[in-house]
């Protein structure tokens, strides 16, 4: 009998194409309430997901009472899968870190320049009517200091990207040692030095337990306040509030976030600052990543249930 499939979030077609020509049967159902999917993931040997399905340790325990055997996250995180119920039940968990990498890297330097040159501000100002140059005035991101919170697959790539626009960079990263760090290009200091002397702070590392509130209002004190925040990894990182206060009172010149704590955000004070960039979980939407993870994802589980364990991350 052939495995079956669901994939729960909307997903290239190049994913359940795969499937198919592997002998597998794959369902497309995307939109699923979190009791029509603990309904029917038992049913499925694998279910593949992105950023909108939410594996609770509830789906796990219906999946695995049936017939499910390993989910695959098209992406990077998993702070969306209930990592110690897969565990705990036997059920595989894979990902495909890195292959939307560059994509989040080339967006992080897009928001840097946004910030930086005020073009936020500069485009509803002239679709409105009006030519406002004086008040509009940037700065060039050449020659200013860059720091990285994490120094994993995509700030690796931001850091090269950074230092060919003439950036020096600074990097913390609490898993790499010294060496690994200057091996990327980057400077290592630790992580309260690198907020005091960033001019950017641009963050890159998983959400957990942590991480979570990692740059709060002690932290955000620190900063310059001349200096911009970025964030393009995972909502919940910043205590929003906290960065709310922090731009209202000018002690932050701005900053740019692609996450969201809930996605889509509850409406937020945030949204009505012209010193705040948001835009609506963009990081990984190019097509060539988009492409590269639906493949992953689909050969990470054949490799699986025929036998071949994936070499996702667990």
């Amino acid at each position: 009998m052939a495995f079956k499939i669901l994939i729960s979030d909307k997903i290239e077609p190049v994913c359940p194409a795969r499937f198919k020509a592997a002998g597998f049967e794959a369902d497309e159902k995307s939109g699923l309430s979190p009791a029509e999917l603990s309904a029917l993931v038992g049913q499925y040997d694998g279910l593949v997901i992105r950023s909108a399905t939410k594996v609770t340790a509830e789906v796990l325990e219906k999946g695995a009472a049936g017939k499910l055997r390993i989910v695959g996250r098209a992406g990077a995180g998993l702070d969306n899968v209930d990592q110690e119920a897969a565990g705990r039940l036997g059920v595989k968990v894979v990902n495909t870190p890195g292959l939307n990498a560059n994509a989040v890297a080339e967006l992080t330097i897009a928001l840097m320049v946004v910030l930086s040159r005020k073009l936020w501000p500069a485009m509803e100002s002239i679709k409105a009517g009006r030519w406002e140059k004086k008040g509009l005035s940037g700065y060039e991101i050449g020659g200013k200091t860059l720091g990285l919170v994490g120094l994993g697959a995509v700030g690796k790539l931001v850091a090269a990207k950074a230092r060919g626009m003439g950036m020096k960079v600074l990097a913390h990263d609490p898993i790499l040692p010294a060496g690994a760090v200057q091996a990327a290009g980057a400077d290592p200091v630790g992580f309260d030095d690198l907020f005091k002397l960033s001019d950017y702070v641009s963050l890159h590392l998983p959400k957990t337990k942590e991480t979570t509130n990692i740059v709060n209002a002690a932290v955000l004190a620190t900063m310059k306040p001349t200096a911009y925040l970025l964030n393009c990894a995972r909502g919940g990182l910043v205590d929003e509030g906290a960065l709310y206060q922090a731009l209202k009172d000018k002690r932050l010149a701005g900053a740019a976030t692609d996450v969201f704590v809930k996605e889509p955000p509850d409406p937020s004070p945030l949204m009505e600052l012209p010193n705040f960039v948001a835009i609506p979980h963009l990081g990984a939407s190019t097509e060539e990543a988009q492409l590269a993870v639906a493949e992953k994802v689909a050969d990470l589980l054949i490799e699986f249930l025929g036998g071949q364990p994936g070499t996702g991350a667990s």
